[in-house]
């Protein structure tokens, strides 16, 4: 792995797990205040907040050791890419009625984690074929 592929992957992790905290913390503090300005479901909120926590810990963890693990960053990259498809599926399931704001919200950050994960699957194949 040379050490420019390892700093886009390891990069990309630290800022995966930097904004998975940052809005974990945003969407379980402030659920309340979310709920309505965006017209999703309070509970909603604050659970895809606090699942954001341990996931942003984990990142920040596996972006951290001496050796990226091929395995740890692939797990990444799938847990985001369900998060995206999740987050699509979740506006078109009819189960919720955001407001405009909202589905930009739900949008806007399905669209940040969808392009983490291609920055990372792109660093974590790119340190694959150079080894």
């Amino acid at each position: 792995m040379t050490a420019q592929n390892m700093s886009l992957l390891r990069g990309a992790l630290m800022i995966d797990a930097a904004i998975s905290g940052a809005t974990g913390l945003l969407l379980a503090a402030g659920a309340g205040m979310l709920e309505e300005l965006l017209a999703l479901p309070q509970g909603l909120l604050r659970y895809a907040g606090l699942s954001l926590l341990p996931f942003a810990a984990i990142v920040g963890y596996v972006s951290t050791r001496e050796s990226l693990s091929s395995a740890s960053v692939r797990t990444v990259v799938a847990l985001n890419a369900v998060w995206v498809v999740a987050s699509v599926a979740l506006l078109l399931s009819g189960r919720v009625s955001p407001n405009a704001l909202g589905i930009t919200f739900v949008l806007g950050q399905a669209m940040a984690v969808a392009a983490l994960a291609d920055v990372q699957y792109f660093g974590l194949r790119r340190t694959a074929a150079q080894a």
